[in-house]
């Protein structure tokens, strides 16, 4: 067994890759571990390298997506992640980690896989409020799951037995954003409009928003300002329709400071991603939440069902996602600005601001490790 707290030097493996989804809370987690005097080093495949720099020491490990079900797309991808198991095995004993934390996506299996093997600690974080296929692979492996919503394993007594809602850890730059109190519109103020969805999510932005817009009627249309994700391809069509429209907008392929901007707004229209959705909650505001359709597990569709019970969102499946349909959600909730606040509320009720501590805590007791905090 493998373990660095034997010498009195903590240190966390993370492993996570893919997309922001998986690597925002794993850098949370990193912060507050960091603070906390422990060694944090990141595992992550080639793809994930570049968006690595809160991490001072990374590793990088061979993985695949399964995507493709033919003999030959299998076959490939069965040998890249043995070919990356291989290499997290050989690594382990040099790193000498307590623990290993993975954060989901593919990325993330050959370093928490080889972990399991070779007898060190493992604890799988589900994002989602339904289990991805990577942690449902590692989920009767590792040592401990924490997950971002409650009630993931509530059919699964097996599974539940070894979970801990933590909730997501959201960045530093999101609990800043979640001090700013919501401030509702008034009859004749602007409407501030957030609109997001990433990089398969802003298509759809693109073609729907300028349109429903435009089927606003004009004295609601003058009371707009929106800030919109659109991709490169589509800025100028955007840009042009909302100019036509005399709308005030800004519309970008990018926003680095997204969090900020979302505290901001009156009104947040977005994919439901976990990352999404834990800040939407934490910061507290209304939204109108488009699930990513086709989907294979439908976890984006489960994030917004959990925030939408909790009242705090209105759930629209994209093949409702109309400008018609969006046009009249839009009106109602500007003609109702105590539903806006009680939305607010509701998704707020429903964040969890130190769940990065939270989790922390949950990562050191399974370790084993209890190191003196700063």
């Amino acid at each position: 067994m493998l373990n660095s707290a034997s010498n009195g030097i903590a240190r966390v493996l993370v492993a996570a890759g893919g997309t922001g989804g998986h690597l925002f809370p794993a850098e949370a987690l990193a912060a507050v571990l960091s603070n906390r005097g422990i060694k944090v080093e990141l595992a992550t495949d080639y793809r994930a390298e570049r968006y690595s720099g809160a991490f001072p020491v990374v590793h990088v490990i061979p993985s695949a997506t399964v995507r493709g079900r033919d003999p030959f797309s299998l076959a490939k991808s069965a040998s890249t992640l043995a070919f990356g198991v291989a290499k997290a095995w050989l690594k382990l004993p040099s790193i000498q980690p307590s623990i290993v934390v993975g954060f989901g996506g593919y990325p993330s299996i050959p370093t928490v896989l080889a972990a399991s093997l070779r007898g060190v600690p493992t604890l799988i974080h589900e994002q989602n409020a339904v289990m991805g296929r990577a942690n449902r692979f590692l989920s009767a492996r590792v040592t401990a799951i924490a997950t971002g919503f409650p009630g993931v394993f509530d059919k699964d007594p097996s599974l539940a037995i070894k979970a801990t809602h933590t909730g997501n850890p959201v960045r530093q730059m999101v609990i800043l954003a979640a001090s700013r109190p919501f401030a509702p519109p008034d009859a004749s103020g602007p409407l501030h409009l957030l609109v997001f969805g990433g990089s398969q999510g802003a298509r759809v932005m693109s073609e729907i928003l300028p349109a429903a817009v435009e089927k606003l009627d004009e004295p609601l249309r003058k009371r707009l300002n929106i800030v919109q994700q659109a991709r490169q391809e589509d800025l100028e069509q955007v840009r042009g329709t909302y100019k036509r429209l005399k709308v005030t907008a800004e519309v970008e392929p990018f926003f680095s400071d997204l969090p900020a901007r979302m505290a901001a707004s009156q009104l947040v229209i977005s994919r439901s991603g976990a990352s999404t959705v834990a800040e939407l909650a934490a910061i507290g505001r209304p939204s109108i939440l488009v699930p990513l359709p086709n989907a294979l597990d439908h976890d984006q569709r489960a994030n917004a069902g959990m925030l939408e019970r909790a009242g705090g969102a209105i759930r629209l499946e994209q093949d409702i996602f109309t400008p018609n349909r969006v046009a009249a959600e839009i009106a109602a909730l500007a003609a109702a600005p105590q539903r806006l606040i009680a939305m607010a509320e509701a998704a707020h009720s429903a964040g969890v601001l130190d769940a990065a501590e939270r989790l922390a805590d949950l990562v050191l007791r399974v370790a084993g490790v209890i190191p003196p905090r700063r």
